[in-house]
């Protein structure tokens, strides 16, 4: 890996940035360096601003821990800067982080490996506005952030389509509601390690994710063995069809109603967030992987050229 002769590797954690995830990341990054602390390294925090690969040169680090999430950090573009700069770094390399953050891409990808999928399509943003693009219920979302951001749910009934705020690209996607449970699994490595149920009085939105007790999550899922048979299986095939690595987190919907017909993966998530409350720290203890020994395997994994 092209370790140096100090004692203990330096370790570079990338938190901030300029997406409208910010925050979530300020608080993965803390966390993650706390824990690499903890495991012995030699750790420096970086707040990802315009001159990140200035500061990566005169930091000097070992390997890279991106706690990065959204644009710029998410979607292939330092991880980019990382490759040029020969440094590597957690979490999935140039292709699979680019692939993963544009949805339509992505789920192009994933039907073509026969994952189950919701129909969609991307149109102007004033089209959506104009008139309903598809039947209600669906749901608008741009086709290239994270964390629900920008998410409008057209029910039911709805007299008119919806109208958009300022936040929304001048493209977006148009996605048929997938109704029924949330659930979702991380994948470390080759191996997915569980599923769990989200369950929230509404809407899965920004603040469920992040606020504390914004929801409840259920691990294991209660859930039958085949629904949790499935979703191992759909998300480490959507992991390695994304050619993703390290650690990714895929997202479903299950309709109870349908049975094993009722699964969809509505996306998976290549920098999952990595706070006390996260997703994936609950799966890893719930396999008996503790959160330092988690971000160690983490730094452990990391390369570039993949």
């Amino acid at each position: 890996m092209g370790m140096s002769s100090r004692a203990a590797p330096r370790i570079c954690v990338l938190k901030g940035g300029l997406s409208v995830e910010r925050e979530v990341s300020l608080s993965s990054g803390h966390e993650c360096a706390k824990a690499l602390r903890v495991a012995g390294y030699e750790v420096v925090e970086l707040d990802a601003r315009g001159d990140v690969a200035q500061r990566l040169v005169e930091i000097a680090p070992d390997i890279v821990f991106n706690a990065l999430h959204g644009r710029f950090g998410e979607d292939g573009c330092v991880q980019g800067i990382l490759e040029w700069l020969r440094i590597p770094y957690t979490h999935s390399g140039v292709l699979a982080s680019a692939l993963a953050m544009d949805k339509a891409r992505a789920k192009h990808a994933f039907a073509g490996a026969g994952l189950p999928v919701a129909s969609g399509v991307i149109l102007p943003k004033a089209d959506v506005m104009t008139r309903h693009a598809m039947a209600p219920p669906y749901v608008v979302k741009p086709n290239n952030e994270g964390s629900s951001v920008g998410v409008y749910l057209v029910m039911d009934g709805a007299n008119r389509p919806p109208q958009l705020g300022a936040e929304m690209p001048d493209m977006v996607m148009v996605e048929a509601f997938a109704p029924g449970r949330e659930l979702t699994t991380t994948v470390m490595g080759d191996r997915a390690l569980a599923v769990t149920d989200i369950v929230t009085d509404g809407w899965y939105d920004y603040d469920a994710k992040y606020r504390p007790g914004g929801s409840r999550h259920v691990v294991p899922a209660d859930i039958p063995s085949q629904i949790e048979a499935a979703c191992l299986d759909h998300a480490l095939r959507a992991h390695q069809v994304l050619g993703c690595r390290g650690v990714s987190r895929a997202d479903f919907r299950w309709d109870e109603a349908r049975g094993a017909d009722g699964l969809v993966l509505l996306e998976v998530n290549t920098q999952p967030g990595m706070t006390p409350t996260s997703l994936v720290p609950e799966q890893a203890a719930h396999c008996a992987i503790s959160f330092v020994d988690l971000c160690r395997w983490m730094i452990e994994d990391a390369s570039c050229d993949r």
